[in-house]
């Protein structure tokens, strides 16, 4: 099977997507597929979806799927592996469902270092509801509830996760960034934060990724903003944990 041919795993009726023409949602889907196949996890994998954007791959793939309520997709999946530890558990999720309303899910879950795999979609907006100014929402940058651009000094910063979750994860946690301008990048990523799993640790990689709808970009500005504005801000790569106590 070539690498960039379609994952076995996916399921060939929801094709093509639903996300909006440019959306990148489905290049990380795509990497996480590729990923799943690698490891051969397909028979064993469990992926739940948060509400926004990301509800809309409830039906990629052919092994169980669910939607949960709005921010509670970690605690979700946390529950089911406690209650079936061989399987391989995914929360999927956009920047405001583990960023903002999930926010205390995701640093819970990383202090206990739960073995699940989190993987979260920053497009830097609200992209589902109008492209409202999101956690993740770059300074200066125009959104609907932002009209002359973030201002950090009402707003503050904008959140870096993986940096974050730095501070209070588990030293054998993965903690990493990708973006879907990298795409097989991106899926080496989402396999070593699998693998990790599988040694029974939390891993967390966040994907940078396109909304050309609500940044009203083309496409030559869309991957502009994407490969320069974005990925000078968030730096992709792997995040080093800085504790070091083992208990």
């Amino acid at each position: 099977m070539s690498e960039l041919s379609m994952p076995r795993c996916w399921n060939r009726e929801s094709k093509p997507h639903r996300f909006c023409p440019g959306c990148g949602h489905g290049l990380v889907l795509k990497a996480l597929g590729m990923a799943i196949d690698e490891l051969g996890l397909g028979e064993r994998l469990f992926f739940a979806c948060d509400i926004g954007c990301s509800l809309l791959a409830w039906d990629f793939f052919t092994f169980p799927c669910l939607q949960t309520h709005h921010g509670r997709t970690i605690p979700v999946m946390v529950g089911l592996k406690r209650a079936s530890p061989d399987l391989v558990a995914v929360a999927y999720m956009g920047d405001g469902g583990g960023y903002a309303i999930g926010l205390q899910h995701l640093v819970s879950t990383a202090l206990r270092d739960d073995p699940i795999t989190a993987i979260l979609v920053n497009n830097t907006v609200y992209a589902m509801t109008g492209g409202q100014m999101a956690p993740t929402t770059l300074p200066g940058q125009k959104t609907e509830t932002t009209p002359f651009g973030r201002d950090q000094a009402e707003t503050g910063r904008p959140f870096k996760g993986p940096e974050a979750l730095a501070v209070v994860a588990h030293p054998k946690a993965y903690l990493a960034r990708g973006t879907v301008a990298r795409v097989l990048r991106l899926k080496k990523k989402i396999k070593q934060g699998l693998e990790r799993q599988l040694q029974g640790h939390f891993s967390f990689i966040e994907a940078l990724s396109t909304c050309p709808t609500n940044w009203r970009t083309n496409a030559a500005a869309t991957w502009s903003f994407l490969e320069q504005e974005m990925s000078d801000y968030y730096h992709p790569g792997e995040i080093a944990v800085l504790s070091q106590e083992e208990d």
